[in-house]
Protein backbone atom coordinates (compact mmCIF):
# COMPACT_ATOMS: atom_id res chain seq x y z
CA UNK A 1 0.00 0.00 0.00
CA UNK A 2 1.28 3.55 -0.96
CA UNK A 3 0.49 6.74 1.63
CA UNK A 4 0.75 9.78 -0.83
CA UNK A 5 0.65 13.90 0.64
CA UNK A 6 -0.98 16.64 -1.20
CA UNK A 7 1.20 19.43 -2.32
CA UNK A 8 -0.07 21.70 0.96
CA UNK A 9 0.73 18.94 3.08
CA UNK A 10 3.99 18.49 2.14
CA UNK A 11 4.36 22.00 2.59
CA UNK A 12 2.96 22.32 6.17
CA UNK A 13 5.40 19.29 7.26
CA UNK A 14 8.19 20.80 5.78
CA UNK A 15 7.75 24.16 7.98
CA UNK A 16 6.44 22.04 11.30
CA UNK A 17 10.06 20.87 12.18
CA UNK A 18 10.88 24.77 11.75
CA UNK A 19 7.46 25.89 13.96
CA UNK A 20 8.29 23.30 16.63
CA UNK A 21 11.81 24.26 16.53
CA UNK A 22 11.39 28.47 16.67
CA UNK A 23 8.64 27.96 19.32
CA UNK A 24 10.70 26.35 21.73
CA UNK A 25 9.10 22.63 21.74
CA UNK A 26 11.78 21.58 20.67
CA UNK A 27 15.60 22.72 21.98
CA UNK A 28 17.30 21.46 18.78
CA UNK A 29 16.27 21.79 15.29
CA UNK A 30 17.91 18.31 14.25
CA UNK A 31 15.22 17.24 17.60
CA UNK A 32 12.25 18.70 15.57
CA UNK A 33 13.03 17.27 12.04
CA UNK A 34 13.40 13.89 13.27
CA UNK A 35 10.28 14.36 15.27
CA UNK A 36 8.14 14.85 11.53
CA UNK A 37 10.24 12.35 10.00
CA UNK A 38 8.98 10.36 12.56
CA UNK A 39 5.46 11.18 12.49
CA UNK A 40 5.43 10.76 8.35
CA UNK A 41 6.76 7.30 8.87
CA UNK A 42 4.27 6.08 11.52
CA UNK A 43 1.56 7.65 8.98
CA UNK A 44 3.07 5.52 5.78
CA UNK A 45 3.61 2.54 7.69
CA UNK A 46 0.55 2.23 9.80
CA UNK A 47 -2.70 4.25 7.51
CA UNK A 48 -3.27 1.15 5.83
CA UNK A 49 -4.19 -0.91 8.68
CA UNK A 50 -5.31 1.97 11.24
CA UNK A 51 -9.18 2.10 12.00
CA UNK A 52 -10.68 4.97 9.44
CA UNK A 53 -13.53 6.40 10.62
CA UNK A 54 -15.79 9.22 7.81
CA UNK A 55 -14.83 12.94 9.07
CA UNK A 56 -16.95 14.94 10.56
CA UNK A 57 -18.75 17.45 8.28
CA UNK A 58 -16.12 20.54 10.15
CA UNK A 59 -13.55 19.17 7.91
CA UNK A 60 -15.65 19.04 4.55
CA UNK A 61 -13.47 22.74 4.51
CA UNK A 62 -10.60 20.57 3.18
CA UNK A 63 -12.03 18.34 0.92
CA UNK A 64 -15.35 16.41 0.91
CA UNK A 65 -16.20 13.19 1.87
CA UNK A 66 -13.21 13.24 4.18
CA UNK A 67 -11.83 10.18 6.32
CA UNK A 68 -9.17 10.13 8.73
CA UNK A 69 -6.99 7.82 11.17
CA UNK A 70 -5.56 9.04 14.17
CA UNK A 71 -1.44 8.19 15.23
CA UNK A 72 -0.43 9.17 18.96
CA UNK A 73 3.16 10.76 18.21
CA UNK A 74 3.71 10.65 22.56
CA UNK A 75 1.45 10.74 25.37
CA UNK A 76 0.48 14.59 24.86
CA UNK A 77 0.05 14.95 20.99
CA UNK A 78 -2.46 13.18 18.92
CA UNK A 79 -2.34 14.25 15.03
CA UNK A 80 -5.41 13.63 12.19
CA UNK A 81 -4.73 12.55 8.78
CA UNK A 82 -7.43 13.14 6.57
CA UNK A 83 -7.70 11.49 3.04
CA UNK A 84 -10.73 10.83 0.39
CA UNK A 85 -11.76 7.07 0.30
CA UNK A 86 -9.02 4.95 -0.83
CA UNK A 87 -7.43 6.97 -4.08
CA UNK A 88 -6.74 4.14 -6.26
CA UNK A 89 -6.64 0.23 -6.42
CA UNK A 90 -4.83 -1.59 -8.42
CA UNK A 91 -3.94 -5.59 -8.40
CA UNK A 92 -0.60 -4.24 -7.23
CA UNK A 93 -1.10 -1.80 -4.09
CA UNK A 94 -3.73 0.24 -3.03
CA UNK A 95 -3.25 4.17 -2.36
CA UNK A 96 -3.68 6.48 0.47
CA UNK A 97 -3.27 10.28 -0.76
CA UNK A 98 -3.68 12.68 2.41
CA UNK A 99 -5.47 15.96 1.90
CA UNK A 100 -4.99 17.29 5.40
CA UNK A 101 -2.66 16.67 8.57
CA UNK A 102 -3.58 18.73 12.18
CA UNK A 103 -3.32 18.07 15.32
Amino acid sequence: MKVLFSPEVEDYLFELSETLYKKGYFGFKDSAVAYVRNLVLEIKNTLPISTKRPAPPYFERYRKNLYYASFRTNKNSQWYAFFPPISKITKQSTWFAISAIIT
